[in-house]
């Protein structure tokens, strides 16, 4: 097959879809290649129907400043440390969350090695959260539509919300 047909059946295909399932498509091949699995994954909606899981945001500080989920908790991810959880029960359901589920895949893991049992990395980050048109807070408490975006890489992700850097 000629390039050229190989281009225009591509460009055929791709202008049949709506932008919209391209774009999903295209962070669900994203997570796939990055996330590795090793912590139990949970979805928007599976979270809005546990209103009692502990949330902890693996962030920075910084990005958890702009903005995160309502109730959660900010652990970081290069400064999480145990006693960020200490007080935690051990049996409760943790729910961990960053940009898009690496990080808090990672301190998942480390939760699950202290002994936590009910860990869950929440699938697509505050991204797909937001994404979902999910409600956001700042730190004083307040309705926001900003996120941090970590980089302008990684701010492609985002298809609702403001995008800060």
């Amino acid at each position: 097959m000629k390039i050229s047909t190989l281009l225009f059946s591509l460009l055929l295909c791709f202008s049949v879809l709506n932008a919209q399932d391209v774009q999903n498509s295209s962070f669900e091949l994203m997570l796939s290649g990055l996330l590795s699995d090793t912590v139990a994954q949970m979805d928007v909606d599976d979270l809005k129907e546990r209103p009692s899981a502990v949330l902890l945001d693996a962030r920075a500080l910084e990005e958890y400043e702009v903005s995160h989920i309502a109730g959660a908790r900010w652990v970081g991810y290069e400064e999480f440390k145990e006693s960020y959880v200490a007080d935690l029960n051990k049996d409760e359901t943790v729910v961990v969350y960053c940009s898009v589920g690496y990080r808090s895949e990672r301190i998942g893991e480390r939760l699950e090695a202290l002994g936590f049992n009910n860990v869950y990395n929440l699938y697509g980050g505050i991204f797909e959260w937001a994404n979902q048109g999910q409600e956001l807070v700042n730190t004083e408490k307040e309705d926001t539509d900003n996120v941090h975006c970590y980089s302008k890489l990684w701010g492609v992700w985002l298809e609702k919300g403001t995008k800060v850097y």
